[in-house]
């Protein structure tokens, strides 16, 4: 599918270059290799399951028009719209970093998301190979992982996934907001289609790797109406554990967002949008305990819905965090473990 150069005003500019009609260019795909000086990222929100998390790539080439990390290249200087998609961001030093921040006596064995921003399977991982590297690391020294992912490729790494699910903790998060590979190509337009989510599920749970399923995000009259057929096939599958959060549109990512809606659901546009103003009646930048939820008798009819399914199916409630009552399984290697730990 071809991909024409299009982003939203950067927000840190001063000035904007528009093209003239006609002018548009193929949005090819662009990597730039970096050497990052850090690998972990704190947060302290209480939102969520997790303290930190390692990105090794920035940007996503899936390009999901909802993606709330679109706002993190307009840090860079670049668009939200296809540079996020195309001018990826390869830390190529990442599994190099990882090691040196577990060897470091501040680190204490937390569980490490993979990630906390763009997918760490995207198709660049093929061939770059560092979410594999980061794991193999996280092997070594046995620390806790959680992963979310839209990707197939996470199959790739079952025997990782599988060694950490038994000598540490792992739980794989796969994304699969919708039960319609059709709809979900309009929002995700080069991420894998909801089928074979389904069929990760299967593989990973079938290797004894706990997953989960993210119904991230619900949009009020396109997939809500979903969520029962993605909760059952997500369970029969292998799925133990859920959660969904209710679309969220900061920065520019609303202008990315309304333009594939009013393309491909032209006479259902703003009847969504409205449905999702009147959600989100105080704004889109949500504080703490609120971003992820709505408000109001719609919202609550669709936490009802979820509730109800995800109960009747027996899923638990969706957690990365570590049990405070467990001690992490983390251990630095040295020279007797690695003759006799095996």
């Amino acid at each position: 599918m071809p991909r024409d150069v299009w982003n939203p005003p950067l927000r840190f500019a001063s000035s904007r270059l528009e093209l003239d009609a006609g002018e548009a260019s193929a949005a090819d795909l662009e990597v730039v290799e970096e050497d990052a000086s850090s690998i972990l990222s704190a947060n302290e929100s209480p939102d969520l399951s997790f303290r930190l998390s390692a990105n090794a790539y920035r940007g996503c080439f899936h390009g999901c028009t909802y993606c709330y990390a679109r706002t993190t290249h307009a840090f860079l200087g670049l668009g939200e719209g296809t540079d996020f998609e195309r001018r990826i961001v390869v830390k190529r030093n990442a599994p190099a970093l990882l090691r040196d921040a577990f060897m470091s006596r501040s680190h204490r064995g937390d569980t490490i998301v993979f990630s906390g921003a763009t997918d760490p399977y995207q198709p660049l991982e093929a061939r770059y190979r560092l979410t594999r590297a980061m794991l193999e690391v996280c092997v070594e020294f046995r620390n806790p992982v959680g992963i979310i992912t839209k990707s197939t490729l996470v199959t790739r790494d079952l025997d990782l996934l599988a060694a950490l699910a038994l000598e540490a903790r792992c739980l794989v998060t796969v994304s699969c907001a919708f039960s319609s590979d059709d709809d979900a190509r309009v929002f995700e337009p080069f991420a894998p289609p909801p089928s074979k989510r389904i069929e990760v599920i299967r593989a990973l749970a079938d290797a004894g790797v706990p997953v989960a399923v993210s119904l991230a995000p619900t949009i009020p009259g396109v997939n809500d109406a979903q969520i029962p057929e993605v909760l059952k096939r997500a369970r029969d599958a292998g799925a133990t554990s859920a959660f969904h959060t209710l679309l969220r549109l900061p920065g520019g990512v609303e202008a990315v967002f309304r333009r594939s809606l009013d393309a491909s659901m032209p006479l259902r546009a703003e009847k969504v949008m409205n449905g999702l103003r009147a959600m989100r009646a105080r704004g889109q930048d949500a504080e703490f305990h609120a971003r992820f939820r709505g408000e109001g008798a719609r919202y609550e009819a669709i936490e009802a819905l979820f509730t109800l399914h995800a109960k009747r199916l027996g899923f638990t409630p969706h957690r990365f965090a570590d049990d405070d009552d467990a001690p992490s399984p983390f251990r630095r290697p040295t020279r007797q473990l690695g003759l006799f730990d095996r």
